[in-house]
């Protein structure tokens, strides 16, 4: 009889190590919110085997529409309906597998906070500061190493981890609200569990958490929070092209086309096949199918379950950060259909958010094919609020640096803002003079002291809304080179042991000191100059190496002078007559001195001006 025991146990045993149960790694979005204008909730679960489970839901005012299946064995895509009369609360979603063994998980709806919906992006009374968080502050250094996670900190390295840190942004809050700054982008802080080069944060790894080497999804609320405290607002980086290849569905992906390509294809990085009127097939498919790198799977905006991840998860993120923006990278390579349904939820839920693409074109007309309520001539509707203004960035680089001759120098500034017609809200555009993608605008200037001080004059008063990269307030330089690893140096003073510290002003030079007050006399000024935010904009055709333009409303206005002239200039007023008749005086914003508005202007050796007009 003991025997035959033992032969029993031993059966059993070996059927319960033969029989695989469903287990539950995943469920993403993580909770959700009632009140939402969009009912439909779709929650992915991701497990071995759970694909057999029978999904089962009991709570009031929710309905479990149906259950989704994919080739996977290990996902189910549950949808959800969350009626406008549901409470917040927990419910549990039982799965019961074929064994009839079930797993219960907690699922949770949360109550909006009060005036979500309404929350205001950031627009015309803005400007950003733009932080590569990696290379900004270390205010943690315990987060340096993560056990577990691939890439460690080497600050010796340019293209490694330095420690820059969710801790070190918080500390310094200060510095950035004191010098004027009213938002402040992040270069992407979610998990990026790369090999290498997982510092720029451009190749997500999971969409639902900060990087643990930046500090937690709580220590990111907490930043916002406290930022919002100051005045300021925080816009997202996110990237809905691709992911990381070291992200953890690449290992066992929800369905057989979740990514367009299921190994690498490069993209052909031809953008204009989105508005080429007579672009091939071939050629449409190889830019917004192919991989961005080998590092970075393109996935497949064109499934739904993906469309539907996507959408959800900016929201999530909108929602439980309380951020007042995105910036989406690479805008032109996902499918261009689904980024406009995307545009139109979140404008649904927000209908005063703002969200800015990236279209790295130096063209107008191809950049102004996105925005919202362009009249394409294919029939697409863009749906997409704002752009970076790269031809505006360009012109104002290459017009700074040239001889003023008829087809070069100040005019293309002044025709490139002539071309504004192409865009159906050039005030909702971007504007910057440098990025982290491209050398610091100081050395595009090559160094010109007088063209980078007109420059940041004219961005941060023309139309659109300025975004400065941080250090640019200090003149930093990168003279090693251009690549990546030099332009994106830590900020001075962010590291224990700095010898120059930007954020009191030690160690600065002369120079760079002077710099930094321009920047927060020119930022803490343009905060309360209303005629900049919202004002019209005329501007007079460059003439004697000046650019002339004039921000005006019914009450104020100001006139900005951009002057190239190497010697003192008398500029004479009888030209914009139109603007002055009847104006006395003029009193400059930089300098605080009162000019007379007869008939001259004595200008100074390569002086900008800003004058409020009396």
């Amino acid at each position: 009889m003991k025997f035959k025991l033992l032969i029993f146990t031993a059966i059993a045993i070996m059927i319960a190590k033969n029989t695989t149960y469903a287990q539950i790694e995943h469920i993403e979005p993580p909770f959700w919110w009632t009140g939402m204008k969009h009912t439909r909730l779709q929650v992915m679960v991701h497990g071995k085997n759970i694909a057999d489970s029978r999904v089962n839901i009991d709570y009031d005012g929710l309905q479990l529409v149906s259950v989704d299946r994919t080739a996977s064995k290990n996902y189910l895509f549950v949808n959800l309906d969350i009626s406008p009369e549901t409470k917040p609360g927990s419910f549990m979603i039982k799965f019961t597998d074929e064994h009839n063994k079930t797993i219960e998980k907690e699922y949770k709806l949360l109550e909006r906070k009060p005036g979500s919906a309404e929350r205001k992006g950031f627009d015309n009374s803005d400007v950003m500061y733009l932080i590569m968080p990696d290379r900004f502050a270390n205010g943690d250094p315990s987060n340096d190493e993560i056990e577990g996670m691939k890439e460690g900190l080497n600050r010796r390295k340019r293209y490694g981890r330095h420690g820059g840190d969710i801790k070190g942004i918080r500390d310094h809050l200060d510095y950035i609200a004191d010098m004027g700054f009213t938002a402040i982008w992040l270069n992407p802080v979610l998990e990026n569990d790369m090999e290498e080069w997982s510092y720029h944060g451009y190749a997500a790894t999971d969409f639902y958490k900060v990087d643990r080497r930046f500090g937690t999804n709580e220590d990111y609320v907490e930043m916002i929070r406290e930022a919002k405290e100051k005045g300021m607002k925080v816009i997202m980086d996110m990237i809905f092209n691709h992911c990381g290849s070291g992200h953890w569905w690449m290992d066992d992906l929800p369905a057989d086309d979740w990514l367009s390509y299921p190994e690498y294809v490069r993209t052909n990085h031809r953008r204009t096949v989105n508005q080429d009127l007579y672009a091939s097939e071939a050629d449409k498919e190889k830019m917004t199918r192919g991989w961005f790198s080998a590092s970075m799977p393109d996935m497949n905006q064109r499934n739904p379950f993906m469309t539907e991840y996507l959408i959800q998860n900016s929201i999530w993120w909108i929602e439980y950060a309380g951020l007042a923006g995105i910036r989406m990278d690479t805008y032109p390579y996902p499918d261009k259909h689904m980024m406009a349904e995307w545009n139109r939820r979140i404008s649904a839920e927000y209908p005063f958010f703002n969200i800015v693409g990236e279209e790295w074109s130096l063209e107008p007309a191809i950049v102004s094919y996105w925005q919202k309520g362009q009249d394409n001539k294919d029939g697409y509707q863009g749906e997409l609020p704002s752009l970076m203004d790269f031809p505006l960035q360009n012109a104002v680089s290459e017009g700074l640096k040239e001889k003023e001759e008829w087809n070069t120098g100040l005019i293309k500034i002044y025709e490139m803002l002539a071309g504004d017609f192409l865009y159906p809200n050039p005030y909702n555009l971007v504007i910057f003079p440098d990025n982290h993608d491209m050398p610091r605008f100081y050395m595009q200037l090559d160094m010109n002291k007088d063209m980078f001080r007109n420059g940041i004059v004219f961005f941060l008063t023309t139309r659109g809304i300025p975004q400065i990269f941080y250090g640019t307030e200090i003149l930093m330089t990168h003279k090693e080179g251009d690549d990546h690893g030099y332009i994106r140096k830590d900020f001075p003073g962010g590291w224990a042991g700095d010898k120059v510290n930007a954020f009191t002003g030690q160690g600065l030079d002369s120079e760079e000191k002077n710099m930094q007050s321009m920047f927060k006399k020119l930022l803490n000024w343009r905060k309360t100059a209303g005629v900049i935010h919202t004002g019209k904009l005329m501007h007079f055709a460059p003439e004697h190496n000046t650019y002339v333009y004039f921000r005006y409303n019914d009450n104020d206005m100001v006139m900005v002078i951009i002057n190239k002239n190497a010697s003192p200039y008398d500029l004479h007023l009888e030209r914009f007559g139109e603007m002055l008749e009847g104006k006395k005086s003029g009193k400059d914003v930089l300098g605080g001195r009162v000019y007379d508005l007869d008939e001259t202007i004595k200008l100074s050796p390569r002086k900008p001006y800003i004058l409020e007009i009396q």
